[in-house]
């Protein structure tokens, strides 16, 4: 890629970048949210239209009109967020990717591809599961088979790991390095410093659309990365844990809730969390760590158990009930459940509280009292949009979650559900991130953190939960569990007499 360019509107989200990839190589592509990492690659990938610039395939110039053109070239790329039918299977969203599977009845053809592609490369995924029914992680993977069987030699992986475990990442790692020995040239776009100097042989920096520089990986450290992303230094919130828990805020009791594929997806699951406390919950995708907190949120009904909010029976509430009483949520889905892409940053401001008399009176919208919550949490959140009548949908993945934080946290709310509150952003909105959960908890709210980030989930919670299979097996306090303990009982492990005391 020589000289690629593209703006939209007034926003310049490359300006004369070059790009190149070559057989065996694995290149990190880094930058802030809204540096135009996404905007380049799809570009490569034939979603947009460079203004000027120029593809070249094995030194010849190519025009990649669309995304079937770039699989024709053998370009593939598994987007940070999924481009998947979701009221589809896994084998009919296969079938569609797939230009030699029969016109007529393709989904046997597909179903055998994913096996075949499955077992060879780790892949495991049931065919028959619909997408809307699968966690983030069992969604990449179905994004990754998709590229595979595609016959992409040239693979684009936008922050690949951020819905996976350390094993998982290991076992993605692998996988890459037995693609790079096949001839295939892989673009690394992540967050996680370690993993581009575990993983790269060269990085290239973006930073406000411009190259900001290049390096072979042996010879950078994640120190001089950030500086090139960033620009500065970034100063990580302090986590001492100077907070005193308080009296209960959430009572879970023998929690259940039923799932499509399957009876449970959570079964019997308890737990406390005080005010001033944050208590993480780790766990594989898939294991219900999000169906937990869906049915928190009453966005998925419970069939047993209890829950209370304040001392209060909150079980038979619906969501906006729920709100009234002080509960916030942040859901794994920013896009789809948090928030509506096609509205603007004002609309979006007020989503869960348009109702209220502070911005509705008589049925009519207050609009300056809209435009001014949105105007706030753009400046208190450090949100980079052009304005607020800018449409969610533009902003970087790290943006829109930093705006869809502060609207939840607007209202003082007195327990916060947070799922994956830094999938995907960048090291400077997660500090940002980190620093109001912190505030949050410092002025007396009640967190419950669900996160695959083991190094997250340490830095910030004072306990430390994990699901298998929709039970919440062990609680531990923070000081009492090590990383590589977690990530073993993620895996299956049991739990050890001590640890079930805790």
């Amino acid at each position: 890629m020589l000289g690629i360019s593209k703006r939209f509107g007034s926003v310049q989200a490359n300006y004369l970048v070059n790009l190149s990839v070559t057989a065996g190589e694995v290149v990190g592509l880094l930058g802030e949210n809204g540096a135009g990492k996404s905007t380049l690659m799809n570009i490569l990938y034939g979603l947009h239209r460079p203004d000027a610039g120029a593809i070249f395939l094995d030194g010849v110039q190519i025009d990649v009109s669309s995304p079937a053109v770039a699989r024709v070239y053998g370009i593939g790329m598994v987007h940070q967020h999924f481009m998947l039918v979701q009221n589809h299977t896994v084998a009919e969203n296969i079938a569609l990717a797939l230009s030699d599977a029969p016109a007529w009845n393709p989904v046997p053809f597909a179903r055998a591809k994913i096996e075949e592609f499955g077992g060879r490369y780790g892949l495991k995924i049931d065919p028959a599961a619909r997408i809307s029914d699968l966690s983030a992680g069992e969604q990449q993977r179905v994004e990754l088979l998709k590229a595979l069987m595609g016959g992409a030699k040239w693979l684009v992986l936008d922050e690949p790991t951020s819905v996976l475990t350390p094993r998982e990442a290991d076992e993605l790692f692998i996988l890459l390095k037995r693609m790079t020995g096949e001839g295939h040239g892989i673009i690394f776009i992540s967050h996680k410093l370690d993993e581009v100097l575990a993983i790269t042989d060269r990085v290239v920096v973006l930073r406000h659309g411009r190259p900001a520089g290049e390096c072979r990986t042996k010879d950078a450290d994640q120190a001089s990365l950030a500086r090139l992303m960033i620009g500065r230094q970034i100063d990580k919130p302090s986590i001492t844990n100077l907070t005193v828990p308080g009296d209960p805020v959430l009572e879970v009791s023998g929690l259940s809730s039923a799932g499509s594929r399957g009876p449970l997806t959570v079964n019997g699951a308890s737990l406390t969390v005080r005010g001033g406390e944050i208590v993480g919950i780790a766990g594989i995708s898939g294991n219900g760590q999000r169906e937990l907190l869906e049915t928190i949120a009453g966005s998925r009904p419970a069939s047993a158990g209890t829950i209370r909010l304040c001392g209060t029976d909150i079980t038979c509430y619906d969501v906006r009930a729920r709100t009234a009483a002080g509960l916030a949520f942040v859901p794994e889905d920013r896009l789809h459940t948090g928030t509506v892409p096609s509205f603007s940053l004002v609309e979006n401001a007020i989503l869960r509280d348009a109702h209220r008399e502070l911005f509705s009176r008589h049925g009519f919208l207050d609009n300056a009292k809209a435009r001014e919550r949105s105007e706030r949490l753009i400046s208190e959140y450090e949100v980079a949009a052009p304005d607020s009548d800018t449409p969610l949908r533009t902003l970087s993945g790290g943006n829109i979650q930093k705006f869809l934080l502060g609207r939840e946290l607007d209202a003082a709310p007195k327990l916060l559900l947070a799922a994956h509150p830094t999938y995907g952003v960048d090291i400077a909105a997660a500090a940002v991130i980190h620093r109001v959960i912190l505030e949050r908890k410092s002025a007396g709210a009640a967190i419950l953190l669900v996160s695959e980030d083991l190094d997250e989930l340490l830095a910030l919670s004072d306990r430390i939960g994990v699901m298998f299979r929709g039970e919440l097996r062990v609680m531990f306090p923070r000081e009492k569990v090590t990383r590589e303990r977690i990530g073993l009982l993620m895996g299956g492990a049991p739990a050890t007499s001590e640890e079930l005391r805790c």
